[in-house]
């Protein structure tokens, strides 16, 4: 049976050592119960830390403030470069620290590429890319609360893992467009899944559909799912896509098929989260994390 997450967090899979938590206190006639803030979550670089606590009160976690929404949760994104140990505190006086495990880093070089697959070299490209760049900034830029609580992630495909989030990749080749050399370096922020064309994109958690296009530039066809609480899945290199914009949608809702389009060398779907802070308008400050480290969320049955 599924276990929501923000009435369990103290049996995620990840710990945290939690100090001078003040007990659950209740009310003068017993009837209802508060329970103490407390920060956990999937504690690695890349991961995510879910606190819960009152409606409307404050955490801060690693010196970001963040206010626990209607659902009794407020999400921080782990950075790739976060260090060991990260503190949080609640407006209660309540805190504790999290230890953060590392990553290991992977560097990759890819050599013979069509340079045109990783940058936009043409005037026609480079305009198709800046239209594109602007449909994301907005999508971004807009934020929902979400269809409900948090309750974990499933794989939005029946599909073996062909590239991981994270490692360094750096191509190098010759552009077929002008044929003039190229190097290019960039980290992989997604997760990517090795699949036929035409193959099913289901919703890896409930959330509200903000963009869905078929052809961006770089993305090609692609779906933007907005799960309320910070955290945006996106969907490239779709074939078709068969919601739209405004859309709510539940876990295993069909969003799409997978394709080859966009700036790929094969078919496969590419599968990232970006955790943005509800409580700031800086989104230079927004990043993205690991989508496996969000499947070791969902319930076991």
């Amino acid at each position: 049976m599924r276990r929501a997450l923000l009435a369990g967090l103290s049996t995620l899979i990840m710990g945290c050592a939690v100090a001078e938590t003040p007990a659950p206190t209740a009310s003068q006639d017993n009837t209802a119960i508060t329970p103490a803030p407390m920060c956990d979550g999937v504690l690695t670089q890349g991961g995510l830390v879910i606190c819960s606590g009152a409606p409307g009160s404050v955490f801060t976690v690693a010196g970001t403030k963040l206010t626990v929404s209607d659902m009794g949760s407020a999400q921080f994104g782990i950075s790739t470069s976060a260090p060991s140990v990260i503190g949080w505190s609640h407006d209660s006086g309540a805190f504790g620290d999290l230890a953060i495990a590392p990553r290991k880093d992977d560097y990759r070089e890819i050599s013979g590429f069509d340079c045109d697959k990783v940058d936009a070299r043409s005037a026609e490209q480079k305009a198709h890319a800046s239209r594109s760049w602007v449909k994301k900034q907005e999508a971004f830029a807009s934020f929902n609360p979400g269809p409900g609580a948090l309750e974990g992630f499933v794989k939005p495909s029946d599909a073996p893992t062909s590239s991981p989030f994270g490692p360094t990749r750096k191509y190098v080749g010759v552009s077929k467009v002008t044929g003039e050399p190229c190097e290019s370096t960039s980290v992989h922020r997604g997760y990517d899944m090795a699949t036929p064309v035409g193959t099913e994109v289901i919703a890896p958690a409930p959330g509200v559909v903000v963009l869905a296009d078929p052809d961006l530039y770089y993305e090609g066809g692609t779906v933007f799912l907005d799960h309320g609480h910070g955290l945006v899945s996106v969907f490239m290199h779709l074939s078709s896509v068969d919601v739209a914009a405004g859309d709510i949608v539940q876990t295993g809702d069909l969003l799409a098929k997978t394709g080859n389009t966009g700036r790929t060398t094969g078919p496969h779907l590419h599968w990232a989260v970006k955790w943005r802070n509800p409580d700031s308008d800086n989104r230079g400050g927004d990043f993205y994390i690991d989508p496996a480290l969000l499947l070791q969320l969902q319930d076991t049955p």
